[in-house]
């Protein structure tokens, strides 16, 4: 049926349009009273056996929504109900932006990939912390925060330690956003000089101003050369940071099939032509770190064999964006049930036995 709705309907509206028409739905589901929380119920991964533990929580499934779609924490709720076992919403900046010109996202449905060059836009952290204020307990929510495009380079620090101020008492990890290609300068914070001064004043601002530790992340590129990829794990481990977010999308264009209108369009590429060198990453990042960090990786993953692959290369957890663009809403409960079927069928009893 959503394919049907895909060819008929959604495809033949801007792919901005389609996700505002999705977030207007989301936060109806949201809107009406006990709605989210009999969706939860019934869409929910049942299994015991596909629970995870991480930051000291436990969560229903693996596979969680990666940050990008609701940016402005206005949905979680509602996302969460589909199946999620988790939601990551951002990218929040110090101060509210409304990101790039437009048109800004493409869909490349050959390559069943997405383009985009968002620009972080959202109403800012300071908005999206009145809303998480009156979260429930319900969804696990991670919160992915970045800089303000006006924000110098020199000044960063600051503009995160804002955010992080307004956002950390709210997280249930959180994560420090380094590499989208559409923040000018913003994949210069990836270099290990200045990544060590930033991640540890956000630690030091969580830590001052949550009653909890909160759990932090960095959020990596796949197109980091192997041996920066080894310098930011050695980093992560130095500074005692909680885990890794591998990948965020790439500005590589190989092997791709679509239209060339579409794909010389600037931006970061998401879907499935991110799938091997992100799994690439993911196996370095394990083979480097061990199980000293929480690794989750992210990027063309679209079925129960992809999640099990990032499970078997050392993935806690799992996330997904395009694969439920072109899967539907009902795409990551078709995932975690399919994926509760190839455990059965492994020689592992649990998810957590069959890692790395």
């Amino acid at each position: 049926m959503y394919r049907l709705l895909f060819s008929l309907v959604i495809s033949r509206v801007s792919a901005e349009t389609a996700h505002h028409w999705t977030m207007r739905g989301l936060r109806l589901v949201q809107a009406v009273p006990g709605a989210a929380p009999a969706l939860r119920r019934a869409l929910l991964p049942r299994d015991p056996a596909l629970r995870v533990r991480a930051f000291g929580l436990e969560f229903p499934g693996p596979l969680g929504l990666a940050a990008g779609f609701d940016k402005d924490a206005v949905a979680f709720e509602a996302l969460g109900a589909f199946g999620f076992g988790h939601v990551e919403i951002g990218t929040l900046t110090g101060q509210p932006q409304p990101g790039n010109p437009k048109p800004r996202l493409f869909r490349l449905r050959a390559d069943r990939a997405v383009i985009n060059r968002m620009g972080f836009n959202n109403s800012g952290s300071a908005d999206a912390a009145r809303r998480l204020e009156r979260r429930g307990s319900g969804v696990i929510v991670g919160v992915n925060i970045g800089k303000t495009k006006v924000v110098p380079e020199q000044e960063a620090v600051g503009d995160y330690v804002l955010s992080t101020e307004r956002l950390a008492r709210h997280a249930d990890y959180l994560v420090v956003n380094v590499s989208s290609p559409n923040t000018p300068g913003l994949r210069n914070l990836q270099a290990v000089e200045h990544l060590r001064p930033l991640l540890a004043a956000v630690r030091e601002a969580a830590d001052r101003v949550s009653p909890r530790r909160v759990p932090l992340l960095v959020k990596i590129a796949p197109d980091l050369a192997d041996e920066d990829v080894d310098a930011v794990a050695d980093l992560a481990l130095e500074l005692g940071l909680d885990g890794i977010i591998a990948t965020n999308t790439t500005i590589a264009r190989e092997g791709l099939c679509s239209p060339a209108e579409l794909v010389k369009e600037t931006g970061g590429l998401s879907g499935a032509p991110l799938r091997d060198r992100s799994l690439e990453v993911l196996r370095r990042l394990r083979a480097r770190a061990g199980d000293r960090l929480v690794l989750v990786s992210v990027g063309g993953v679209e079925t129960a064999d992809d999640v099990w692959e990032r499970v078997r290369a050392g993935a806690t957890l799992v996330q997904g964006y395009t694969g439920m663009i072109y899967g539907g809403p009902l795409w990551a409960h078709r995932v975690q049930r399919d994926l509760a079927r190839r455990l059965r069928g492994s020689a592992f009893r649990t998810l957590e036995e069959a890692r790395g």
